[in-house]
């Protein structure tokens, strides 16, 4: 016997309104529908690279600690137009290659082996290497000296400044490393220091001396200010909120108490 037909007695679903909040954006799954949409930034879900993560986080905690003035101060580098003119100076009295080395080298071999006085090479060039730079410090040979402001591991520069003050060194904090490595054909450089420069140059190499005198030798502020201490939004925005409720809570006890 066959079953019989059961009548169905579903009642008809009613549609849910839609959230405005949340409206609904059903995923297309035809050719092409895989493709990313423009306008949307997706750089907060890429897995960076290590390093780059490492300099983000240190980034993020210099302005979360406290950090003490002998640090906060390679924060304060010179501004853009003050650089240029100080490398625009620094690009005259470069160190030559070690290809121009070996030519001249070799002339002067050939000139003394002719009897003839070898061209005399130029007395005043940029100086670099850490130790070399420090010996020229403390024998006060140096004119100038420009330390990178991010030298990493930062220790390593750390002192310079204050041995600048100690033996009256002019000396200008600048960015960065790689362009002081360019200046002495490398790839970075710490820091690097002029003794000394042509006549036609020395106006304005002693404006360059008073302007880091001003700026980095005799200000005090650089060496008292601390640095950091800021919170990110949230933790500022938390504060915020706590201060209003205890100024709110304040006013009403002053209410309470008649003061107000």
């Amino acid at each position: 016997m066959a079953p019989k037909k059961s009548k169905s007695t579903d009642k008809p679903k009613a549609a849910k309104a839609a959230d405005p909040l949340f409206p609904a954006r059903p995923r297309a799954t035809n050719i092409g529908g895989a493709i990313r949409p423009q306008g949307r930034d997706l750089s907060r879900f890429v897995r960076w690279p290590k390093y780059v993560r490492l300099q983000r986080q240190r980034a993020v905690l210099y302005q979360r600690l406290k950090v003490p003035p002998s640090i906060n101060q390679f924060t304060k580098a010179i501004g853009k137009n003050e650089a240029m003119t100080v490398f625009t100076l620094l690009n005259k009295y470069r160190p030559e290659t070690p290809a121009a080395k070996k030519q001249r080298i070799k002339d002067a071999a050939a000139a003394a082996a002719s009897g003839k006085d070898s061209a005399e090479k130029t007395p005043y060039q940029v100086k670099y290497g850490l130790k070399h730079v420090t010996t020229l410090i403390e024998e006060k040979k140096a004119e100038l000296v420009l330390i990178a402001c991010d030298v990493d591991p930062v220790e390593l520069v750390l002192w310079m400044p204050a041995l600048c003050r100690k033996m009256d060194v002019p000396f200008m904090i600048v960015k960065d490393k790689a362009r002081l490595g360019a200046l002495v054909h490398l790839k970075t450089a710490a820091c690097v220091a002029l003794t000394g420069v042509s006549k036609e140059d020395s106006a304005q190499l002693n404006l360059l001396k008073n302007l880091a005198k001003e700026k980095f030798n005799d200000n005090t502020d650089l060496m008292r200010k601390w640095g950091g201490g800021i919170m990110g939004l949230k933790t500022q925005a938390k504060l915020d909120k706590r201060k209003k409720a205890m100024a709110i809570e304040e006013a009403k006890k002053l209410k309470s108490l008649g003061k107000a």
